[in-house]
């Protein structure tokens, strides 16, 4: 192993929505790591060194509203637009002129974003648990209003600013655990149980969660990181992604229906929602991800994919990086 590669370091750059904490790790190309909801640079923990050792300037964000990063108090702050930008003024704050930028959850999108709004900065893409849709089609939240029924899906509940802060902010640590075993492998729901991602009228998200142990892949140390987190900025930052869907819709009409063409890679669990609910969009790769390396489903894997399953995502990123030119 290079010497480099057990030092991590952290700092803060300038974006023109102010700052953005990051951690980084090794020398050699960038592969700049964006995290999901509600998550933050710590996610990409085990993917740090690995990529440090294998020749790779590995570095990890808190996206803008989480951690260390600055979260600017009004909604439409948040919009992708916003998102692709800090992602581009952090390779260029790093002395870089191009990057890989792989991404989880909500970071999966924005990186593929990124990616599409950005060639030029970002010349590869990789893609964890929610795999590659282009712009366009109907309003984000006439869609989601319409799923669940009697119930309310999780993407409507998020809209109104400080309703799902009410539920959270009392107990965060509590929150948290529930939120992270619901779409866990070895501590999600069993089937025909009632889906955690849906809410009863007039009830909470946490009414859902599956009590007692906590997932295999989050210690208790773990969940005091996140927990602290969270305590310290709050939830707004976080869920104001979820607040700019249909902004997002209408800032990104001129990529409607565009692929992305770099090359790119997908990794899915096959036990999470976001997956499987997706399946035509992995079916549709090859229109829409004309230069993706490879495909890969984790079987018996949830949604934290690269915190569930750290040696095999840590395999799969470094095969496909080094087929990357350059």
């Amino acid at each position: 192993m290079a010497p480099h590669s057990s030092a991590i370091a952290h700092r803060s750059v300038t974006s023109r929505g102010g700052r953005i904490h990051l951690v980084e790790q090794g020398t050699g190309p960038l592969v700049l790591l964006i995290h999901g909801f509600p998550e933050s640079w710590y996610s990409w923990r085990h993917q740090l060194p690995a990529l440090a050792a294998a020749g790779y300037r590995a570095v990890a964000i808190d996206v803008r509203g989480y951690g260390r990063s600055s979260a600017p108090a009004a909604t439409d702050a948040y919009r992708m637009l916003d998102l692709v930008e800090d992602n581009a003024a952090v390779v260029g704050a790093l002395g870089e002129e191009s990057a890989v930028i792989v991404g989880h959850d909500w970071g999966a999108t924005i990186a593929a974003d990124s990616a599409l709004l950005r060639p030029e900065v970002f010349r590869a893409v990789g893609l964890l648990s929610v795999p590659y849709t282009p712009p366009g089609g109907p309003r984000p939240t006439s869609v989601f209003d319409r799923m669940g029924g009697d119930e309310e899906f999780y993407v409507p509940y998020f809209q109104e600013p400080g309703r799902a802060e009410a539920e959270i902010e009392p107990d965060v640590r509590g929150w948290l655990a529930g939120f992270y075993a619901a779409l866990s492998a070895d501590t999600m729901p069993a089937a025909g149980a009632p889906d955690p991602h849906f809410v009863s009228r007039g009830g909470t998200l946490r009414d859902r969660f599956p009590d007692g142990r906590l997932p295999g892949w989050l210690g208790e140390q773990d969940l005091d990181f996140y927990a602290a987190e969270f305590e310290r900025t709050g939830l707004t930052g976080a869920l104001n992604r979820y607040r700019n869907m249909d902004r997002d819709w209408e800032d990104l009409t001129a990529f409607n229906g565009a692929p992305i063409t770099q090359p790119s890679v997908f990794i899915g669990g096959a036990l999470d929602a976001s997956t499987t609910w997706l399946s035509d969009a992995i079916d549709a790769y090859p229109a829409t991800l004309p230069g993706l390396v490879s495909s890969h489903v984790l079987d018996g894997c949830g949604h934290w994919i690269q915190q569930e399953r750290p040696a095999e995502v840590n395999r799969i990123l470094t095969q496909w990086l080094a087929t990357l030119p350059g």
